[in-house]
């Protein structure tokens, strides 16, 4: 048995219904009316129709036609027809030889747009205050028309919660107003179908205030009626609709259900609702007109119950219950569905539905009832079941369930189609999924046959069944791999058999890694007019091509060339306040997509303080308030208030005060004849605003100056005046015009009396005629035309200075070390000074060295000493050396006179060390050292101290060796040393106090072991006469092989000798020829002939101290270059370089000179 599933259309089956029209179709009456009726079926189904339950023959109707191999109708009205003639109940049967299907009742009818009715309407007067209905009473519609009130400028009248419309679409006042009077209060009526709008006559509304109407009432009434007139009052809640305490309402399950309650009352009402014994559903529900309505969408049989609206205003409160029954139309718990079965099987159509009331379900077969349809020994009706066993090719039907009951019907159809068919898969062959790693895969495998195949699916060609958890497989054949991995991906087989035959089908699988933002865009906040930049960095599987998308706040970016969309960044260029918002990165490709957001917080200086007002105006106080300005994102942190003074200075503001970014109002304290204007400055961690607009001008009272002027001084410009001087009171400070000084003093300790004199406009005056320095008692104090400022503080002057008199005596000097003196005086007396005491001078001088007795410019050197100090030291002396000093006074004025100069001497000290050290002339056992005697000898030089030692092969140190050098010596040779051995050298200079700084060197002896191998020849077998005889053949042929090597010479040419060396000696030397520089050819150990002592050793070798001693050239050796008479350096150096022998293991070989050297480097 398969059920609900789709018969392939080359196969038999019944009529299935795919198209009908609504249930309740109202068409236009100006076009032609579409009755909608398509099935599919094979054969392909036949149609007929019915109207109002008889036989529709549409070939004797030339105004209706059915369309080609459809059974949809076209009833022609736009070429004579008229709509209501084609009013009725419509049903189509699509039939076939294996079954019928039928739809719905189709009830047809044109929509309608009546006009209104002619109506007299009075004008409406009322008394403010009083409630007010406007009715609409729109025609009958159909479908029922879309009510609007508007004026006659075709502007919808504003509507509030005391003005509103009602559900039936007349208009309440709560309480009308005077503003409420007009003549074209107008109903309209839009009929959607027919796209028009009907418009009801206008109402003419006139409100009487209370004033007015009792002056109409007293004109035109008795006395009686006039005192009835009363003015307006406040009046409590009573509800307008729904009339009465209680109502009901029938919804239908599904449905919006509305409830209204409209009331009048001044002040106007407030409506609340409530449900009794329960809560008003949460997300479905929903208050519109200013909650005037209830609205609750898709409402169920739960949702009956009682719902009470509350009017309330300060006066008291009306309510009003409406009782809500939800009832239903059937609907659907199991529909039929179609049924295939082969030959012999058993199956069953079921059809449930619910309803309130319940609804009653019946059967047809092929559209007949099925109590009278044709009789099937295979059917049994049981209820809502109908029940097949052991059917037949000609059990095929289609079979019609109906459950209807008062308030609709439902009508499913379901065929039973007996078929014998193999399997087929319906899935194309090797279809290829692709999805996203750790997602749901889900490969189809739709199939077909009768009877039912079953589905088996296998991994591979070969692979075995699939089964366990990991796997879903759906009744409709497909494979659900609930999360795909990467090693999931292969090919899929599906397998449908039943009792008819066999079928495979192969899919392929492919799970992609899925598309990440590795690096998300930021929170960022950024200056107005700055620059801001989000990233979104992705990662994707390479075989997909994504696509980035940028949102502003879920839309598109603006057309705005200041957003610039990179590869992976968004950047905003010049950012203004409206680019505030959330930004969101959203990357898509075709089988995923991710995103990701950040918010954008544009931030700016805030926006400047603004109705600044002053209140409270006292004659030292003022309160001063503001209204902040935008803050733009970043809260105000403190305001600043400034000042301008617009009497002394216009123009110029000044810090008043500053409080807290919280508050808006401040106290100020003002001073007196002030003509102030304040301004507000903003502050926030962007920066400050720009200022707010000044405040009003307030002009304070004047008074007498509350302070005189500040740092004031006497000092005196010359030995015979003093100056006093005073910071003067700025223009606020003087409190009130006529701003004067009175400038006073006295001679301090002198029982004078005070001398006083005003001025104004000046901040100093010069009292002449004073003693050299005396003190002086000096006070300024302000006044202008109201009086004089509090008293003022004095203060202590002195009048001018004079250069002192007297130099200090007793001066006494104490040699404390060769660079160290102490000098020791007495005080001047202070009357000497005649001013203030600054302190003492001392100037000092070399005259000359004691060692050298050469004289030089003499440079003077100064000290000094503050205050009343009476010695000091004298740093920095050379030794050896004689030194002149005097001291002198210091006052304002300038010094006094110098002390008679005073001699004193510096004992010998250490010498420096020796200018230079050269290391010269090496040979076997000795070298010459030559030195310069030091630069600063510092005393008598007594003599020189040389100290030596060896250095082996590992920098080991040897015993070191000390020599005594007298004093009259520049060089000496050193015999008696090691062939082939570096030696270091320590050389410094002595004096009676003791020995300087050394300077170090490191030379080497040199070793020819050519000499070395020929002297023992010598030894051995000098004496033999074949010797004798072949020294002469070997001299012989040296003789003519230096002839030819000239003559090539000469010719440009240049001689190979053969170039290999012998394993056990020593690294071949390279003599450099004589004419171009150039090194020449290796030779063989026996072609080997030892060079001149001074082609091998430098006829200078001077050693600088700053040099490495580690360089191969600054030894000097002939194996390294060349050297020029004075010892510089002209060759290079291009021999090879033996191995070193391991650490430890001395040579048994004398060392060469190279490797004795290049041990050291």
């Amino acid at each position: 048995m398969i059920s609900a599933l789709d018969v392939p259309l080359d196969l038999s089956q019944p009529p299935t219904i795919t198209q009908q029209s609504p249930k309740d179709y109202i068409v236009d009456p100006r076009e032609n009316i579409v009755i909608q009726c398509e099935a599919k079926g094979k054969p392909p189904p036949s149609f007929s129709w019915t109207r109002n339950g008889t036989h529709f023959d549409i070939d004797k109707d030339a105004q209706v036609t059915m369309k080609p191999n459809s059974g949809t109708l076209v009833i022609n009205i736009m070429n004579g027809g008229k709509a209501e003639a084609y009013e009725g109940v419509y049903q189509c049967t699509a039939r076939n030889e294996r079954g019928a299907a039928i739809s719905n009742n189709i009830i047809i009818r044109p929509s309608r747009s009546p006009l209104w009715t002619k109506e007299k309407l009075e004008p409406n007067q009322v008394r403010e205050g009083d409630s007010l209905v406007l009715h609409c009473r729109p025609p009958v519609g159909l479908p029922p028309p879309i009510i609007f009130w508007m004026d006659n400028a075709f502007q919808r009248l504003p509507q509030s919660e005391r003005v509103s419309q009602g559900l039936n679409g007349d208009l309440y006042f709560s309480n009308v107003q005077p503003e409420d009077t007009r003549e074209d209060y107008i109903c309209y009526a839009r009929f959607n179908h027919t796209q028009t709008i009907q418009q009801k006559q206008p109402i003419s509304v006139k409100v009487f205030s209370m004033d007015s109407l009792n002056d109409t009432i007293a004109a035109n009434l008795s006395d009686t009626d006039i005192y009835g007139a009363k003015p307006v009052t406040e009046r409590q809640p009573i509800l307008l609709t729904p009339t009465g305490s209680t109502s009901t309402k029938v919804e239908l399950r599904g449905n919006v259900l509305l409830l209204e309650c409209i009331a009048a009352g001044l002040p106007t009402p407030v409506i609340r609702w409530i449900k009794e014994g329960g809560e008003l559903p949460a997300n479905r529900t929903f208050f519109e007109n200013f909650k005037k309505t209830l609205k609750i969408i898709d409402v169920s049989e739960a949702d009956s119950g009682n719902y009470k609206c509350i009017a309330r205003n300060i006066l008291g409160s009306a309510h009003h219950v409406i009782s809500v029954t939800v009832k239903a139309a059937p609907y659907w718990i199991t529909a039929p569905r179609n049924l295939v079965l082969s030959p012999g099987e058993d199956g069953t159509l079921i059809c449930r539905a619910n309803g309130n009331p319940k609804p009653n379900i019946s059967w047809l077969a092929n559209g007949v009832p099925i109590a009278i349809a044709p009789e099937d020994p295979s059917r049994k009706v049981d209820g809502d079941t109908i029940i097949f066993s052991h059917v037949q090719e000609r059990s095929s039907a289609v079979y019609q369930c109906n459950a209807s009951n008062e308030y609709g019907y439902l009508l499913a159809n379901a065929f039973v189609n007996v078929l014998a068919e193999p399997p087929r898969i319906l899935t194309p062959a090797n279809k290829l999924y692709q999805v996203i790693a750790d997602s749901p895969a889900l490969l189809d495998c739709a199939y077909f046959g009768s009877p039912k195949p079953e589905i088996e699916w296998f991994k591979g060609v070969k692979g075995s069944i699939l089964r366990g958890d990991e796997y879903v497989f759906h009744d409709n054949g497909t494979l659900e791999i609930p999360v795909a991995q990467k090693d999931s991906t292969g090919t899929y087989t599906c397998v449908a058999r039943n009792e008819l035959g066999k079928i495979q089908n192969e899919v392929r699988l492919e799970v992609k890694d899925p598309t990440m933002i590795i690096k998300q865009p930021e929170y960022k906040v950024i200056q107005r007019y700055g620059q801001v930049s989000f990233e979104c960095i992705i990662k994707h599987d390479f075989t997909l091509l994504p696509t980035v998308i940028w949102l502003k706040d879920n839309d598109e970016l603006p057309d705005d060339e200041r957003f610039l969309v990179g590869k992976d960044n968004l950047t905003i260029m010049n950012v203004t306040d409206k680019d505030d918002g959330t930004y969101t990165c959203i990357v898509n490709t075709t089988l995923d997509s991710v995103s990701a957001s950040a918010v954008l917080t544009v931030v700016a200086r805030p926006n400047p303080p603004f109705d600044l007002e002053l209140t409270g105006q006292l004659e030292r106080s003022v309160e001063l308030s503001w209204i902040p300005g935008d803050e733009n994102n970043s809260p105000i942190t403190n305001f600043v208030i400034e000042y301008e003074d617009g009497l002394h200075e216009p123009g110029v503001w000044h810090y008043q005060t500053e409080v807290p970014g919280t508050q808006t109002t401040v106290q100020l304290k003002l001073s007196p004849y002030v003509n102030y204007s304040f301004r507000v400055i903003a502050v926030n961690e962007i920066g400050r605003s720009q200022p707010s607009e000044p405040s009003e001008q307030y002009l304070t009272k004047s008074a007498n100056p509350d302070e005189n002027p500040s740092n004031v001084q006497g000092i005196g410009s010359e030995p015979d005046n003093l100056v006093i001087t005073w910071e003067s009171l700025k223009g606020f400070q003087s409190n009130g015009p006529g701003l004067q000084y009175k400038v006073s003093w006295r001679q301090k300790d002198v029982d004078d009396e005070w001398t006083s004199v005003i001025v104004a406009n000046v901040s100093k005056y010069i009292v002449s005629g004073t003693p050299t320095f005396v003190p002086y008692e000096i006070k300024v104090q302000a006044l202008n035309d109201l009086g004089y400022a509090p008293e003022p503080s004095e203060v202590i002057g002195h009048s001018g200075e004079d250069l002192p008199m007297v130099a200090p005596g007793n001066v006494q000097v104490h040699v404390i070390n060769s660079t160290l003196a102490k000098v020791h005086w007495d005080p001047v007396p202070l009357k000497s000074v005649r001013g203030h005491l600054q302190g003492y001078k001392v100037y000092y001088w070399k005259v000359q060295s004691l060692s050298r007795r050469s004289r030089r410019h003499v440079e003077k050197k100064i000290l000094t000493f503050r205050g009343n100090k009476t010695f000091g030291m004298l740093p920095g002396l050379e030794p050896f050396s004689s030194y002149k000093l005097n001291v002198r006074v210091v006052n304002g004025k300038g010094e006094g006179p110098a002390s008679p100069d005073k001699v004193f001497k510096t004992p010998e000290g250490v010498p420096s060390s020796p200018s230079f050290l050269k290391i010269t002339n090496p040979t076997l056992d000795s070298l010459t050292l030559e030195w310069g005697s030091p630069t600063h000898p510092n005393g008598v030089l007594t003599s020189y101290i040389l100290k030596f030692q060896p250095i082996n092969n590992t920098h080991e140190l040897g015993p070191l060796v000390e020599i005594r050098i007298p004093a009259n010596e520049s060089s000496l040779i050193l015999k008696n040393l090691n062939y082939s051995t570096r030696y270091k050298f320590y050389f410094n200079a002595q004096t009676s106090v003791g020995s300087g700084s050394q300077i170090t060197e490191e030379a080497v002896t040199i070793m020819d072991e050519g000499k070395i191998a020929m002297a023992s020849r010598q030894v051995d077998i000098a004496t033999q006469g074949w010797f004798i005889g072949l020294m002469c053949a070997v001299a012989l042929l040296i003789l003519i092989l230096l002839i030819v090597c000239f003559i090539r010479r000469n010719k440009g040419g240049k001689y190979p000798v053969k170039e290999k060396e012998d394993a056990h000696a020593d690294p071949e030397i390279q003599p450099m020829k004589e004419d171009d520089g150039t090194f020449g050819e290796y030779s063989d150990a026996e072609d080997h002939k030892p060079l001149k002592k001074g082609s091998r050793t430098p006829s200078d070798r001077t050693v600088k101290k700053e040099d490495s001693d580690d360089s191969l050239v600054d030894y000097g050796e002939g194996v390294n270059g060349q050297f020029n008479e004075d010892g510089s350096f002209i060759g290079q150096y291009s021999g090879k370089k033996e191995k070193e022998p391991a650490e430890g293991n001395e040579s048994s070989e004398a060392p060469s000179p190279v490797n004795a050297m290049n041990s050291f480097v």
